[in-house]
């Protein structure tokens, strides 16, 4: 069994910075389009990745994962966490959420129903994301 090539973390942040491709990478460094990205990832040249768990705390069915609810949870979480999100699916997703805490509503998750509107009580979970989007935003 040989061993691992190494990737020099410099280097690679220098071609990165000239424009090259993961694939390009690879095939210079000898390593696998995976390893490329997890070099990338050791050497801090990766953008962390958007958890939207805050958001989507649920473990969601397939059928409901790209549902509308389920899409404008993501947009939120995204807003909030400072990645762009298009002026559309934002502006789409804010008018959905702010329709609800403005009725008092909020946003539940079943695995059998899917999402549905609840009465809100208290502090709801979807008045939280959408003030973290709306902090961010500004």
């Amino acid at each position: 069994m040989g061993r691992r090539p190494q990737v020099d973390h410099e280097e690679l942040a220098r071609l990165s910075a000239n424009g090259w491709s993961n694939a390009d990478l690879a095939a210079h460094f000898g390593v696998t389009e995976s390893g490329i990205l997890q070099a990338k990832r050791a050497a801090g040249l990766s953008k962390p990745m958007t958890d939207h768990s805050a958001a989507l705390p649920w473990k969601l069915a397939r059928p409901h994962s790209q549902s509308g609810p389920a899409t404008n949870l993501r947009n939120l979480s995204a807003a909030a966490q400072g990645r762009p999100v298009a002026k559309e699916k934002i502006n789409t997703a804010i008018r959905w959420a702010t329709r609800l805490v403005e009725n008092g509503l909020d946003i539940a998750y079943d695995q059998e129903k899917g999402f549905h509107e609840v009465e809100a009580d208290g502090a709801s979970h979807i008045e939280k994301v959408l003030r973290s989007a709306q902090e961010r935003l500004g």
